[in-house]
């Protein structure tokens, strides 16, 4: 992603936080797309200001192209690991239902 940190969005370890916290900016565009003010993207997130928020915000809409590219490739990536994970642990998942199958049973 080409585009210029700020005071309220850095990249760390390959991704974009907000300010100095550890709250990713993709965590504040998911909520702020699904329609979540600002003040209460600072309920959801204690480890930000208002003012961060903003700042993350106006920085969202000032490169949304590029923002949503990452986020898709986010998402891309977390199905890559999801069915990697299935593929490599697919006994042990299924052992797992099992038992909790066998234990609500148990239980009723």
């Amino acid at each position: 992603m080409n585009v210029v940190e700020n005071d309220y969005v850095r990249k760390v370890d390959g991704g974009y936080r907000v300010g100095g916290t550890r709250v990713s900016l993709d965590s504040v565009v998911s909520v702020f797309k699904q329609g979540l003010s600002p003040e209460s993207i600072v309920d959801c997130y204690s480890a930000l200001t208002l003012e961060q928020v903003y700042g993350a915000i106006a920085f969202y809409l000032r490169n949304q192209k590029e923002v949503d590219a990452y986020i898709e490739e986010l998402d891309r990536r977390e199905e890559l690991a999801v069915q990697e994970s299935r593929r490599k642990n697919g006994d042990l998942i299924a052992r797992i239902k099992e038992r909790a199958r066998n234990a609500s049973h148990i239980s009723s």
